[in-house]
């Protein structure tokens, strides 16, 4: 194979990435601007937020509020990325840092200005704190954004599997709080994998030859290995 076909190679599946990242996003900000259109919530959201509040059960009840603690607030916000990122950083993975760290903040960002432009109510009897804005889930947004992080930087079944579950408990948990509808956890998942599945793409090359670098180059000493 001649370097110009392995460069093809390479490009085609960032190209994907690209494409499928800006689709995802594209869905989210649609979802938001008909949820904005529609004002209240939608029959299937009725229905299921009737389908939670009949199933009452304290063991639920308490890992939903663990969740809503993991999701957002200090752990959320500070603890989990901080320490995922300086974790990356001591490893020689500085790439890597920057494109977690840059994904969690424009993941956060873009799903506040949804949250304000969109500007839905959210459910009554709502059993944790919360902020203004109910479109999209942030907290949905964020495990999404993470669980695909992961993949692209650990791609192996079992990263893809058990970031899967975690989206799905926490979309589930903030439905079962009354923090959001349905559509809203729906929205978040679109939102938080489209921005990190973009920004892979941004990140493609650097993050790549980071992966090709022996481990002695990781520890900074400045030899390379033949190739």
């Amino acid at each position: 194979m001649t370097a110009a076909e392995v460069d093809l190679d390479t490009r085609r599946p960032r190209t994907t990435t690209a494409v499928v990242g800006v689709l995802l996003v594209t869905l989210g900000c649609a979802l938001g601007w008909w949820a904005s259109v529609q004002g209240g919530p939608w029959p299937v959201d009725v229905w299921w937020n009737g389908v939670v509040s009949g199933h009452r059960v304290p063991a639920l009840l308490e890992s939903a509020r663990v969740l809503d603690l993991l999701g957002a607030g200090v752990v959320g916000v500070y603890v989990i990325p901080v320490g995922a990122t300086l974790a990356l950083t001591l490893s020689g993975r500085r790439w890597a840092a920057a494109y977690l760290l840059t994904t969690l903040v424009v993941s956060a960002v873009l799903v506040q200005v949804l949250k304000h432009v969109v500007g839905r109510a959210r459910p009554d009897g709502i059993l944790v704190v919360v902020d203004e804005g109910s479109f999209p889930s942030g907290h949905t947004a964020n495990a999404a954004t993470l669980a695909v992080v992961a993949a692209v930087l650990l791609p192996v079944l079992w990263v893809r599997v058990v970031g899967t579950v975690a989206v799905l408990l926490m979309a589930l948990s903030r439905t079962y709080l009354h923090a959001h509808w349905l559509s809203d956890t729906l929205g978040g998942v679109l939102l938080g994998s489209g921005v990190a599945l973009l920004l892979a793409a941004a990140f493609w090359g650097p993050l790549a030859r980071e992966r090709d670098v022996p481990e002695a180059d990781t520890r900074g000493d400045g030899h390379r290995s033949p190739t």
